[in-house]
């Protein structure tokens, strides 16, 4: 009877093996790549149309992937759109109104991501990703456990808050690595890093986050691209970050990862003074469109259609959502989750999975939008706009000491901005149609009373979930 058991146990191995062995490999899990540039303008690539600008590699990316032209972020500013980026959650729910900065007060120096957000690095390591990061973290620094590497990267290379915050320290993990820091080749190390790291885990399914240090001011790059461009400073750093786009799709290429990689890029808010929003009204920090809107484009050979170009609204949110859903990889359950999968909007005609998108000024939600009309329920803002002095050159109070930079004298001016300055002049309940006035030039709030009602009731339905800003604290009295 033993014998007959083994020779049962042996042939029902033998077949269980050969079983196996007719099964269908396991697919291999995507890896994904978010590149995010820092005050990247709407109008600044040459696919949308920069007459003088030169982007060739970005112009390939969406030529052989995907575009959205009407692609929003969450608040004019860095800090909270990163915030948003990383949760797939609005600023008021993530709790990331406001930037960090360290020479901005005790207030702005202790602002950082709270502990109980998760973020997309922590989710995909669970899932058994390598996670690294290369470049602005920007949610906090004051501590290691606010730091990349303590939420969810297991590597970190980059400076924790914007290069022209003080002082400019570049990190490896939670250790000063260099400092004064050396700018002008910044993007071409980080470029390094990238690479590296892709090149280290090509084995294994990876993340990648990407944040580039360009063209957040004070403007920086190598002497290879230098005065090259023939488009001024800008140009010469929109070249360097274009390269470096570049080279990080020629590596993912020469690796054999094309089809099992999906790559987004985009910019975390709207220009600097020097880039283009391409017509639109407003900047960076603005609640017009030039705030707002920005480029975004999708590469994934095999699955995102060579050339698509999409006109939904989508905001940065998605972008979490839509990288947990291409790795298969479930979202948190036990929160609010404002981003949506868009990778129908990068494969079709889908329409926008929003009924409406909100914009933050600060903690307070300033905007509502949909398809067609923007509702400014605040009045609009464009703080930068009254920079500029007549007859006088403005002085950058952050602007670059000459130590960690490569052309200090040619940081662009107030009179150097963006965006449309005109128009009908801000007030509270302002409607602008974006099909036929894309510049928010003209209100039609007194012709479409209907059109603010509903977008109004979209604005207070969510509104109503948002805290109401903390109180100023009290100023101690002068001793007698």
């Amino acid at each position: 009877m033993s014998g007959l058991r083994l020779s049962s146990t042996i042939l029902f191995a033998w077949l269980l093996a050969g079983l196996n062995c007719a099964l269908p490999a396991a697919e291999p899990r995507p890896n994904v790549i978010i590149i995010l540039a820092d005050d990247l303008g709407y109008g600044d690539l040459g696919c949308s149309g920069h007459p003088k600008f030169k982007t060739p590699q970005l112009d390939r990316m969406a030529a052989e992937g995907a575009r959205l032209t009407q692609f929003n972020t969450p608040a004019p500013f860095c800090a909270p759109t990163r915030a948003s980026l990383l949760t797939g959650r609005y600023p008021f729910r993530c709790g990331m109104t406001a930037n960090p900065a360290p020479d901005g007060g005790p207030v702005a120096d202790t602002v950082a991501l709270p502990a109980s957000e998760i973020t997309l690095a922590q989710l995909f390591k669970q899932a058994g990703y390598a996670t690294g990061m290369v470049g602005k973290w920007h949610l906090g620094h004051k501590r290691p456990e606010q730091m990349p590497t303590g939420r969810g990267f297991d590597e970190y290379l980059g400076i924790l808050y914007s290069n022209d915050m003080r002082p400019v320290q570049l990190m490896n993990g939670t250790n000063v690595t260099e400092y004064p820091l050396v700018q002008a080749t910044l993007t071409r190390r980080y470029t390094e890093r990238a690479v590296n790291f892709i090149e280290r885990n090509k084995a294994k399914p990876f993340f990648l986050y990407f944040p580039q240090v360009m063209p957040h001011k004070p403007l920086a790059t190598t002497e290879k691209f230098y005065q090259q461009s023939g488009a001024g400073l800008y140009g010469d750093v929109l070249a360097d970050l274009d390269a470096s786009v570049g080279e990080v799709l020629a590596k993912v290429k020469a690796l054999g990862l094309d089809e099992r990689t999906l790559v987004l890029f985009t910019s975390d808010n709207g220009p600097w003074f020097g880039g283009s929003t391409s017509g639109l009204r407003g900047m960076k920090g603005s609640s017009y469109e030039g705030g707002y809107r920005v480029p975004c484009l999708a590469r994934w050979p095999g699955r995102i259609p060579a050339g698509h170009v999409s006109h939904a609204p989508a905001v940065m949110m998605d972008l979490f959502a839509t990288a947990l859903k291409a790795a298969n990889i479930a979202a948190p359950a036990d929160r609010v989750i404002d981003g949506r999968d868009i990778l129908p909007l990068f494969t079709s005609a889908a329409p926008s999975p929003h009924a409406a998108i909100f914009g933050h000024q600060g903690p307070l939600l300033a905007t509502v939008r949909d398809a067609r009309w923007k509702l400014h329920v605040q009045p609009p803002r464009d703080p930068f706009l009254n920079l500029s002095k007549s007859g006088q050159r403005w002085t950058d109070p952050r602007g670059p000491d000459g130590v960690t930079i490569l052309a200090p004298y040619e940081q662009y001016q107030p009179t150097d901005h963006p965006g449309l300055r005109t128009g009908d002049a801000p007030q509270p309940l302002q409607l602008f149609d974006l099909q036929s006035d894309p510049g928010e030039q003209k209100d039609v709030a007194a012709k479409h009373p209907e059109i603010v009602t509903r977008l109004k009731a979209l604005y207070n339905e969510a509104n109503r979930l948002v805290p109401a800003p903390a109180e100023p604290a009290p100023k101690a009295k002068a001793a007698k």
